[in-house]
């Protein structure tokens, strides 16, 4: 996977953390060189990886993508998600992911063509050896105004806070090889100021939506992250070194086509761009209609990270349910590691609608099997 990788502050922890290997009796040589491997490819994924939480099914994490996408529910009033990611598993530093969020639709019958989003989202990541913890919490707003009765604009920002702590005493450094095993009695000779941060966090966004038909919708947006460039380091600060979070990029387009009764094409891609990293991911999935009104629909697609891995992903919608899982393929060198096991994916969510109409029940209007 383009992996979750970490920002400055944890790749420093790496560093000092690798420099034990270079002093490995001959006995650890055989564990040496696969640990090596193991970093070296996870160095390859790294240089094309943005830095932050993800999933590779981003079509539906909406609020994490961009905050502009808050209250932006075509076919619902309000709806509610959660995710959960199992990355690399199959190496000795897995990724655990979890997200959970929920939006609205409000004040439909405020304004003329238009309406507000209101939304909350929780990431929690653990990592590592050190058990690296994040944990993020997010309030999002946005307002929607149709253009004409074919398109829609939409502005969105939410404001945050990230907490991230490790346990130090699950790490080595090279002061404690002791010539036959790390010594954690040993001082490590690191200089930690902390072993938890928090700070403020900021993004915005912006989305356009176009439906010339009730067979045809296109929708793309771009937001950044980080606007605040908030400062991060579990180190004591050091005069010219940068521990601000680089801004992060954010540009994503889909479109729904319906073929038929039967058949809904969904194209998507996704960028994201922080610092010198990076992520692409491009694909398509697949709706079919399962039963006359559409309440039951069979979802399979797959979607490619080049360089990286295959998505392949199935899911079922029942009513206002819907459920989906892929599976990373990894096809980079760190498949001869992981035996092309990447990530596992999860997501399910519930969309919902008002007992009470506010305002126009359809703003936007999107494919369906009930059109």
């Amino acid at each position: 996977m383009l992996g979750l990788v970490k920002h400055t502050t944890t790749e420093r922890l790496k560093t000092v953390k690798r420099k034990h290997n270079i002093v490995f009796n001959r006995h650890a040589r055989a564990t040496l060189t696969v640990a090596l491997a193991v970093f070296f490819a996870l160095f390859q994924e790294s240089r094309l990886a943005a830095q932050d939480l993800h999933f590779s099914q981003f079509f539906n994490s909406p609020l994490s993508t961009n905050p502009a996408n808050t209250g932006f529910i075509p076919t619902s009033d309000y709806r509610i998600g959660a995710h959960y990611r199992d990355q690399w598993s199959s190496v000795p530093v897995p990724y655990k992911t979890t997200s959970i969020f929920g939006d609205f639709q409000f004040l439909r019958d405020r304004f003329p063509s238009g309406w507000m989003g209101l939304g909350g989202l929780i990431l929690q990541d653990v990592a590592g050896s050190g058990n690296l913890k994040s944990t993020k919490v997010y309030a999002s707003i946005a307002y929607h105004q149709m253009l004409g009765s074919t398109g829609l604009l939409s502005a969105g920002f939410n404001l945050g806070y990230a907490g991230k702590q490790i346990n130090l005493t699950k790490l080595t450094f090279d002061n404690q090889w002791n010539g036959r095993f790390f010594d954690g009695a040993v001082p490590s000779g690191e200089t930690f100021q902390n072993n938890s941060i928090g700070y403020i966090d900021v993004q915005a966004g912006l989305n356009y939506a176009y439906f010339p038909s009730d067979n045809l919708y296109m929708h793309g947006g771009f937001s950044v992250h980080h606007l605040n460039k908030p400062k991060e380091t579990f180190f004591a600060l050091t005069p010219g070194y940068d521990n601000r979070i680089k801004p992060r990029s954010i540009f994503f387009a889909d479109a729904m086509i319906k073929v038929n009764n039967q058949v809904i094409i969904s194209p998507g891609i996704y960028y994201s761009r922080q610092a010198a990293a990076s992520e692409f991911v491009g694909g398509l999935h697949i709706n079919y209609n399962l039963s006359g009104n559409g309440d039951q629909q069979l979802i399979a697609g797959v979607y490619y990270r080049p360089g990286d891995a295959y998505l392949p992903m199935v899911g079922y919608q029942w009513k206002s349910f819907k459920f989906m899982f892929s599976f990373d393929v990894t096809n980079s060198s760190l498949k001869f590691n992981n035996s092309s096991r990447g990530a596992s994916e999860l997501f399910l969510q519930y969309d919902g609608i008002y007992n009470t109409i506010y305002g126009n029940r359809r703003q936007s209007y999107c494919p369906s099997f009930g059109n």
